[in-house]
């Protein structure tokens, strides 16, 4: 019995093109799914960057956004690192290849970055670490930057990448993606926007009272896994009424935000400080046991004590003060609140100005 064979045929012209407009497109759909399937900033970026890294096969790659805060660049992805190695390193904008893309809008192709004055290994740093493992040097470039609105929002860059995928058109394609992550970029700065906002109070920037009751409820949640003592400061600003009546309600909000501004001046990092309504304030104070809060609060009532506030009203503030700690002083969101809200009221009912501390009771008056 005669057997048939299959013979196979090289490709045509028309094959291979439809091949790669079929390669195309599934990398455009895979960069739409990805912008639509999450609201995370870094994972849509990596997920584009992955797509770039299978059309140029660049042997290494990263990218940066715009810090227009301090005028410079910052690691937010790159190949075969991570954000913990990439959080210190920074590119001045106008410095480097990325810094000089940031700067001028306009992209950059090296074919050998030995000719080009604007590349700086310095600020190649990734890559040049990249090269090194890899025993190569760093030969040819690409940098492109992400624009939205006539504003850069950050640089691609592409080192030892294809020469003979280099084409007019790969360069159309890969200014598509660009726009792709920029769109990235631009999405998720605006749903974090939306997330300060709902987290925010208006008048004086600081965490609002929804944030608050949100983080303790976390933070009692996880108690069994994380037993290191919380404390909350509970503060009211003592005959704020005067202000109002005296000056008016704007000069009032006003005098609010600066209040704002000196509770969180000298706090640690890790502290969070809320507007709780009205002229009362809440400090949270991750890790610390009551001595350690009592402190805080003693340098925070002096820090009023010695400030003067309303510009050239040079008005004085002074508040009563209450502390509670988790545990100890409540095992529930509610519980801890009012111990802390209890030992305010108990300053307000004798001296002002003064601190309570839940289980000690009122401070002796004394000079801090």
């Amino acid at each position: 019995m005669n057997q048939s064979s299959s013979i196979h045929k090289p490709a045509s012209g028309g094959a291979l093109a439809a091949d790669a407009n079929l390669r195309d497109l599934l990398v455009f759909h895979n960069v739409a799914r990805a912008l639509t399937s999450s609201l995370d900033r870094d994972s849509i970026l990596r997920a584009i960057m992955r797509q770039m890294e299978q059309f140029f096969k660049p042997e290494t790659w990263s990218l940066l956004l715009v810090d227009e805060a301090v005028n410079d660049l910052y690691y937010a992805v790159a190949l075969g690192h991570t954000e913990q190695e990439l959080r210190d390193l920074r590119v001045p904008m106008g410095h480097g290849l990325a810094g000089w893309v940031a700067q001028h809008g306009e992209s950059l192709i090296v074919p050998e970055v030995s000719d080009e004055p604007r590349f700086d290994p310095r600020f190649a740093r990734l890559a040049e670490e990249h090269a090194v493992a890899s025993s190569a040097r760093i030969r040819s470039a690409i940098c492109m930057p992400l624009r939205s609105r006539d504003r850069t929002l950050g640089v691609i860059q592409l080192f030892n990448y294809r020469l003979d995928t280099l084409t007019d058109y790969t360069i159309s394609f890969l200014h598509v993606l660009c726009d792709y992550a920029a769109i990235a970029i631009d999405n998720a700065r605006a749903v974090e926007r939306i997330q300060e906002l709902t987290i925010t109070d208006d008048c004086t920037g600081l965490y609002n009272v929804r944030h608050l009751y949100s983080l303790l409820e976390a933070r009692i949640d996880r108690g069994a896994r994380d037993t290191a003592p919380f404390s909350l400061i509970f503060i009211d600003l003592d005959h704020f009424k005067l202000v109002n009546d005296a000056h008016g309600h704007l000069v009032g909000s006003h005098l609010l935000g600066e209040v704002g501004h000196a509770l969180r001046a000298g706090l640690r990092k890790q502290d969070l400080v809320f507007r709780y309504g009205g002229d009362e304030f809440v400090v949270m104070l991750p890790g610390a046991d009551k001595r350690a809060a009592q402190f805080v609060a003693e340098r925070i009532l002096k820090n009023l004590r010695e400030r003067r506030f309303g510009n050239v009203l040079s008005l004085e503030v002074r508040a009563s003060f209450g502390v509670a700690t988790w545990p100890e002083d409540g095992s529930s969101v509610h519980e801890i609140i009012r111990s802390a809200d209890a030992m305010m009221y108990l300053v307000k009912s004798a001296t002002r100005d003064n601190i309570a501390i839940a289980g000690k009771g009122l401070l002796q008056p004394r000079k801090l």
